[in-house]
């Protein structure tokens, strides 16, 4: 299993350790390296690598910035590398796959490359959305209807979900987990913006950055003398906290105040 990874950090020394200790593993193939984050940004979009080691403070911009930039639909693993132990909770709100303290050791590296093996392994039992576009143009019915199937990959069999079954969306990690009105899970390495896009329907609202609900099933919506609101999810005992980037929108939306 080979890992192709980049490098973004602008201190030399310590880029240069962890490109020795990276070096060390026969399995991980180093395919840039650099110390502007913003000329990293459309490398990492055109070459897509399997795993981004960055620092959280470059002198032109931030590891955060980096990652809300880049543009590719499956984005990279992101392993913060940081002498600021302040920005870990934060780069975990970002979904980092892991959070290293510098200086590090190559054991404490170890395990971040074994989670990263174990991570990819998992990733092979998940659908390449892109290897499926001749199998739905057969199955997805009218061009255009506004609802298309969205098909999903689950052990050897795939599934073409209605949009209208999908209850709602959630953010885990690296994966998505959809929801569906028969109480089924699925699983799929895709960005919450980008399934979005592809069920293309005007029933679905963004919530939270994690959270996205069909509004066919929302039941209530709760408001607490703090001024927080929460959607309950009619059938299940999912609740959903509206967060204050997208609660105008959603108020909106939904037609209250």
């Amino acid at each position: 299993m080979n890992i192709k990874c980049i490098i973004i950090d602008d201190n030399e020394i310590a880029k240069k350790n962890l490109k020795t200790i990276l070096n060390s593993y026969g399995f991980i193939e180093i395919a840039g390296e650099f110390s502007n984050g913003v000329e990293a940004i459309d490398y990492i979009n055109y070459l897509k690598p399997d795993v981004v080691f960055l620092d959280t403070e470059i002198k032109n911009i931030s590891g955060f910035d980096i990652i809300d930039k880049i543009s590719a639909t499956i984005k990279p693993l992101f392993v913060f590398v940081s002498s600021n132990n302040e920005c870990a909770s934060k780069a975990f709100d970002y979904f980092a796959f892991d959070f290293i303290t510098k200086p590090f050791e190559k054991e404490r590296l170890n395990k971040t490359i074994e989670k990263i093996q174990e991570y990819k392994r998992k990733e092979e039992l998940i659908k390449v959305q892109s290897s499926l576009e001749d199998i739905l143009s057969i199955v997805k019915g009218n061009e255009n209807s506004e609802c298309k199937k969205i098909n999903i990959k689950s052990g050897n069999k795939i599934y073409f979900l209605e949009p209208d079954s999908i209850k709602y969306i959630t953010a885990s990690g690296y994966y998505i987990e959809i929801f569906t009105e028969d109480n089924k899970k699925f699983l799929l390495r895709e960005s919450l913006a980008s399934i979005h896009s592809r069920i293309n329907s005007n029933k679905f609202i963004r919530v939270h950055r994690s959270t996205i609900i069909n509004s066919d099933f929302i039941e209530e919506i709760i408001s607490s003398n703090y001024g927080e609101t929460d959607v309950k999810i009619k059938d299940t005992k999912a609740t959903f906290r509206v967060s204050k980037g997208y609660k105008k929108d959603f108020q909106e939306y939904m037609g209250v105040k």
